[in-house]
Order: C-alpha cells, then structure tokens, then sequence
C-alpha cells in the first residue's frame, strides 16, 4: 500500500485569502477552495516527491461532463513518474458557456499558482475528448499556458490560434477513434502556424492510451522546457528518452506498423533536433517511406481515407434530409449502414476496420450533436428530437437513454404502438432498471396499461402493476 504523507501550509494569496491545507503527496486531495469570494472547488494531486523548496511544473486537467476527478486518476501515473502537480476543477461544465468555463479555470490556475511553487513556463493543460477541446483553447485566452495535452480530440476553434501566441500541442489518438483523421490533418495547419507540435498515435482495442504513452506526451513537454532553456538540461534524461521513443519505433516496425513507426520518428526529430545530430534518424525514415510495406500501408490507408471521407457526407447530408422530413422510412437505412459496419468491423484488413470503427464514432457524434441541437431550441421540435433518438437506437444499441427518450417522447405524443416497440427492444438489450421505468417522464397513462406490464413481466419477471389474464 502506499504511504501516505500529509502537507500543511497556511496560504495567503493577493485577494487576502487564507486557509490552512492538508494536502496529500502521491494521493489526490479533493475539494480545495479557489478562494473566499466565490464557491469553487477543485482537486490537486501533488507527486510523492512533492517538496515545497522547489518549483513544480502543472498540468490542469479540463474536465466538462463532472468527472475531473475521474480524468485526472487517468493522469496520476505520468504525473508521478514525470513529476507533475495535477488539478481539476470541480465547477466548470458543459452546460455552461465558453466564457463561463474559461474564468472558472483562470480562478483555479491563480489559486494553484498562490498555493504550490510552480515553474515559470511550465504549465499546461490536458483532457479527454471534449475537455481536450477546452484545453486547446485556453492557451489562446490565458498567456500563462505554455502547451495542451489532447487525448483523442483534435484542437478546438482553430480560427481563433493566434500565430504571435504559439503554444506547444501534444495529441495522443488511436487510429480507430474517429477523431484521428481530424487531428492527422490538423498538423499541417499547426506547423504552418509554427506551433510546436507532436501526435503519438496508437492502436488497440481501447481507444484511450495506455500509461506508458501518457508518459511520453508528458516527457515531450519537458523535454522542450529543455530546448527551449526554461529548465536546465538533463543529457541523461535526453539520452534515455531517445533510447525510449526509439525502441517504440522499432517495435512498431516489427509488428508490421509501418505508419505507426513513422509518426513515432517524425516525432522524435522535432523533439531531439535542439539536442543532438540526427543523421542515422533521418537515414532511418528515408528508408522507411522508400519501403515497399511502407509504401502499400501508406497507400491503403490512404484509400481508406477517401472512402470514409465519402461515407461522411452521405451521412451528414441523409441525417439532415431525414429530420427536416420525418422520414421515419429511411430508418431501415440506417440499420443497413449499420450492418455494414458490422461486417466491417470482422475484416482482416486493420485499415478497413479502424475505419470501420471511426465511422460508427463519427455517426454516434452526427446524432448526439443533432440532439443537442434540436433539443436546445426555445420550442423543441419533439418529432425530429424522437427521430433522432430512434436513429441513436439503431447507432448504439446498447445506449439505454435513448430507448427511454423515444418511450417518453412517444408516450407524450400518445403513440402508445411505437413506445411499446421501443420498450421491448429496450428490455431485448438487456435493461432491468424497473424503478426508473415506472417513473419515466411522460408515460403515467401508458405505464399503467395492460401490454407494458405484460412487456415488463415477460422480461423482468414481475410487474408494478398485476397483468389480467384475458
């Protein structure tokens, strides 16, 4: 078990707020206050090695969906082994506007920054997915920032980047995440805004990396502290960490991943370039792209690309046709798609199915923000809003929500025919929660009737309310 050891320090910062702390080392501790003025909250973690004689650097943890601490236990290995203070607000939401968030966090960097000893620019910002979006937009509103760790996210508003605030970006994204095609494409404009950039990208059945590769996006980040002189050079660390980064290479090349070895070397030549001649680096990625297997991975993926691109479009233009429409019709049509992507999903090509797998991520997304569209109208369209929620039945089947929004919406509109449809496809799919059932909004009517009851005690053995044999 791991030994715990208690801080306190007695913090006072400009706005003449003080509190005493008891602050963990090598443990999160949890509802910190930003300060004595507003109700804000947030989460530290400091290193185990943590000492209030030296300074720190940070990396703030953008969570939007209430789960920051969630987010950042995914951090706190890296963070050890790189020797990074973490912290999370507990405040900041989607719900919420950009501007509403970004003086939430600017709060809680001014609160870290007058309680722990941080390094002069050496913070920075990290999330996952929708966090990550936020992330990459606060270096462009707080100059205090000095670089973005993304996970599976491409850089957000990229029309508001500000060439003359170059800050460093580091994406981590699997090649199944249907993200990864947007943050491939994404380097281009980065390095033509001469923003230092890298992106480690991987495969496997999971679409988050592991923790080994979180290290590395964090070693990135110091080792351009490095390069760019704010901390003193370490040979050793530079050495071990080419060593590392190398050794991933070649491992890429002998599990037949071509491509994956070649963003992992394009990578190392702009992290070690300000450290070392690059000569045998650069020997090795020319002879890489001249390969043979190279060349056909390039090209297949590449393929693959251009069929997705198209597969997009049709998506994006037949969802907005269809709830402009009603067209309850082209249901069947999705489902189709749907079982395409199945028998995608068993092929023997890896491309064919990592795109398979960013296909399904971006129609899941297509709807879900179509959702979000449709429901934040002043009058709710509730067919569309039900059509949409039907389509997420057939895009993620085991998603229960949506099966409960058609019922209530469908009950709503005294379509009793279809809410018993979908409660069955509901209970199909595995559903036991009775309680919420029976209190779903909108079907006190349809609850009580003889056929939902009989639905629910044909699945779930007993129901709330006795079923009359006829």
């Amino acid at each position: 078990m791991k030994k715990i050891l208690l801080l306190t320090f007695v913090l006072t910062s400009t706005a003449i707020f003080s509190q005493e702390l008891r602050l963990l080392r090598g443990a999160i501790s949890e509802n910190i206050i930003v300060n004595d003025t507003v109700n804000e909250t947030y989460s530290l973690y400091l290193p185990t090695k943590f000492e209030v004689n030296k300074v720190w650097p940070v990396a703030f943890v953008m969570d939007l969906k209430g789960k920051g601490k969630a987010a950042m236990s995914m951090l706190v290995n890296a963070a050890e082994q790189e020797g990074y203070v973490l912290a999370s607000s507990d405040n900041m939401s989607d719900s919420l506007s950009i501007s509403e968030n970004v003086l939430i966090a600017n709060r809680m960097f001014n609160s870290v920054f007058s309680t722990i000893p941080t390094e002069k620019n050496r913070a920075y910002t990290v999330g996952f997915g929708s966090g990550a979006m936020f992330a990459s937009i606060l270096p462009t509103f707080i100059g205090k920032l000095d670089g973005v760790i993304s996970i599976g996210a491409a850089i957000g508003h990229v029309e508001i980047l500000n060439p003359k605030k170059p800050f460093q970006f580091v994406g981590l994204v699997n090649r199944s995440d249907y993200n990864f095609t947007e943050m491939n494409n994404s380097k281009d404009l980065l390095n033509k805004l001469k923003f230092p950039n890298e992106l480690i990208v991987f495969d496997g059945e999971r679409l988050l990396p592991e923790s080994d590769l979180i290290v590395n996006a964090f070693r990135m980040l110091t080792l351009t502290s490095m390069a760019k002189g704010h901390i003193v050079k370490n040979d050793s660390l530079v050495t071990s960490s080419y060593n590392r980064f190398l050794t991933l290479a070649n491992n890429h090349l002998n599990d037949q991943k071509p491509l994956l070895a070649r963003y992992q070397l394009l990578d190392m030549e702009k992290i070690f370039n300000p450290f070392m001649e690059l000569d045998s680096l650069k020997a090795t990625q020319k002879t890489l792209k001249r390969s043979t297997v190279y060349r056909q991975a390039n090209r297949s993926q590449n393929s693959y690309f251009l069929k997705e691109s198209f597969t997009k479009e049709d998506y994006s233009y037949y969802l907005e046709e269809d709830v402009i429409s009603y067209n309850y019709a082209n249901l069947g049509w999705w489902n189709f798609q749907m079982q395409e992507l199945d028998k995608l999903d068993k092929s023997a090509n890896l491309y064919e199915r990592q795109m398979s797998s960013r296909l399904r991520g971006y129609i899941n997304a297509l709807v879900s923000d179509n959702i979000d569209f449709v429901s934040a109208q002043e009058n709710v369209d509730f067919e569309a809003l039900n059509l949409l929620y039907m389509m997420k039945t057939i895009t993620s089947p085991k998603e229960f929500d949506a099966y409960l929004k058609v019922i209530s919406i469908s009950s709503k509109m005294e379509d009793y025919g279809t809410a018993l449809f979908y409660l069955e496809e509901l209970l199909k799919n595995g559903y036991t929660d009775k309680n919420s059932l029976y209190s779903l909004e909108h079907t006190a009517l349809f609850r009580i009737m003889p056929e939902f009851n009989e639905m629910v005690e044909k699945y779930l053995k007993s129901a709330r309310y006795d079923v009359i044999e006829r």
